[in-house]
């Protein structure tokens, strides 16, 4: 009992570290993007470059984990996340002006491939190292805690190295911390490996056959996350833009921004996982009302996302934080305790469709907004929209209840 205790340890803190170099890497081709071509739909274009992948490969990744085998492909996956990211640091020191950009945009396209595979795969091997059904959820939130505050380091070290020495160390950091979980999973990690059900090939391995098998409840689950990502889940891309009309120009800003929605993203994971039994079994309670937080602050951002009211706007920025982040940590959770082990690589695999490619979207959608409404037009707009979204969840299925399955 102690020795798997301690792996799923090793496993969350190795990934944490991870997570803080990876969002170093991220905070700083940002910041390289918004300096060199000062256009928000450039960092729209970056965040859909890491997000918009899913909506063609979360499918395919979540096949092949249930064939396949999670640790596999949690392996491979990893090595291309470190492939991807060689490629930014690379750009930095061999190239400038678009060609600089354009290879950035590749690397962090490339990442986005790699991650909808590591991301299929981890959700469901998380399953390997709980002892029984009981630990699952709590284990899977704890997750979600534990990649928040990687959020939270990272940031601010890659504002750091940006300031100090420039952007290629943080991307180099990004590209090493993805051999951590590698060695973990090599040679520190034993998983249960009895306890994983793989698919065949056939019909009954395909996505739509996983669509088919999850059942009303998840089905629903998934279409909602699509919708309220659509709506309120646009802060990744356009990150840098709103730090600058907050807090001013500079990487230190920047960083103080997206640490502070890390803050809440924390926050709001630690609520999740304390209660994370019981909030899986209610999904539109959880989902509606994350919503409902989350476009409060986008309002609330409509009014105080200017430096004279900085104050105000970062308290804002911290609830949006706590509202995503549980609505994203809730979808992964719903559609792990609440599927079969056979598809739970497919059904994470349509969880990334659902929030990353409604994402994507959403950021695409935000930035074009605010070229003609402003920032603080797109935040009163979609802030309305995800707030009618949410209640009309409540409204309607704030009973829902849902099954839980067997780890």
């Amino acid at each position: 009992m102690r020795w798997r205790e301690h792996q799923r340890t090793t496993f969350l803190v190795a990934s944490g570290l991870s997570t803080a170099g990876s969002f170093a890497g991220l905070t700083a081709k940002g910041w390289i993007l918004m300096d060199g071509s000062g256009n928000p739909m450039v960092l729209a274009l970056h965040f859909a470059a890491l997000a918009m992948p899913t909506l063609l490969v979360s499918g395919p990744a979540g096949v092949v984990t249930d064939r396949l085998g999670c640790e596999t492909v949690l392996i491979r996956s990893q090595w291309g996340l470190f492939g991807a990211g060689m490629l930014g640091a690379i750009a930095i020191p061999l190239s400038d002006g678009a060609l600089q950009i354009s290879l950035l945009l590749l690397s962090t396209l490339l990442v986005g491939v790699a991650s909808a595979y590591e991301l299929t795969a981890r959700n469901k091997y998380c399953a390997l190292l709980v002892d029984g059904p009981g630990q699952l959820a709590p284990y899977i939130t704890s997750f979600s805690v534990v990649f928040n505050v990687g959020k939270l380091v990272g940031p601010p070290l890659g504002g750091w190295l940006l300031a100090w020495t420039g952007a290629g160390p943080a991307l180099a950091i990004d590209a090493a911390t993805y051999l951590l979980p590698i060695a973990s999973v090599l040679w520190l990690i034993k998983p249960n490996r009895t306890q994983e059900h793989r698919s065949v090939a056939g019909a009954g391995s395909s996505l739509r056959a996983a669509w088919t098998g999850s059942g009303p409840v998840l089905r629903h689950v998934l279409r909602y996350t699509a919708l309220a990502c659509l709506v309120g889940f646009f802060h990744p891309g356009l990150a840098p833009l709103m730090a600058r009309d907050l807090l001013g120009p500079s990487p230190q800003a920047l960083g103080l921004f997206t640490s502070v929605l890390a803050a809440g993203s924390i926050s709001g994971g630690l609520v999740l996982q304390r209660h994370s039994r019981w909030l899986s079994q209610r999904p539109a309670l959880l989902l509606g009302s994350c919503t409902v937080v989350t476009a409060a602050a986008q309002l609330a951002m409509a009014r105080f996302s200017q430096p004279a009211t900085s104050s105000l706007g970062l308290v804002a920025t911290f609830a949006i934080g706590a509202g995503t982040a549980c609505l994203l940590s809730g979808v992964n959770l719903i559609s792990q305790v609440g599927a079969p082990m056979a598809i739970r690589g497919r059904m994470a695999g349509l969880g990334q469709i659902a929030f990353l490619g409604g994402g994507g979207l959403s950021g695409l959608l935000a930035a074009t907004l605010s070229l003609t409404l402003g920032l603080r037009g797109t935040f009163a707009l979609l802030g309305t929209a995800g707030l009618v979204v949410g209640l009309i969840e409540l409204r309607q299925r704030g009973r829902l209840r849902l099954e839980l399955r067997s780890a």
